[in-house]
């Protein structure tokens, strides 16, 4: 089920400025042991999202906790093909989320760190952007 918003007050929205700001509020681990960590900017959809969800699911079959620390709450229209200029915006295509340097994408915990780090590995390709795998400091 891909993620995209209950309800919006209004369904198109500007395309806004894209600065490239270091990320400051989610650059750190809160939830799990393991995290992927965006190195650049870009954007995510709805469907990428899902997809590495699945991945990581399907590859630690169930029995470890993913938490998703991105929501598209952006909506990009398109407008049908071979259609003239004007007329109006076009509908909604799909939800994406804005990304900046920084960012924790996604966040794994679970007994088997091996599996975790490869369930992670092969769910970074599903990723259009750099990323890097990081892990929680333990404090002994």
């Amino acid at each position: 089920m891909l993620l995209r918003p209950n309800r919006t007050k209004f369904n198109k929205s500007f395309k806004g400025k894209r600065n490239s700001k270091y990320e400051i509020k989610a650059n750190e681990l809160k939830f799990g042991i393991y995290g992927i960590q965006a190195l650049e900017k870009g954007r995510i959809t709805a469907r990428q999202i899902e997809s590495v969800r699945r991945t990581i699911a399907g590859l630690t079959k169930r029995k470890s906790k993913v938490w998703i620390r991105v929501y598209p709450s952006r909506p990009i229209t398109k407008k049908p093909a071979e259609v003239r200029m004007g007329k109006g915006k076009g509908n909604v295509s799909f939800w994406v989320c804005n990304i900046n340097p920084g960012r924790i994408l996604f966040e794994i915990a679970g007994n088997d760190h091996l599996l975790l780090q490869i369930a992670l590995i092969r769910a970074i390709p599903k990723i259009p952007f750099k990323v890097r795998i990081i892990k929680r400091i333990t404090k002994v």
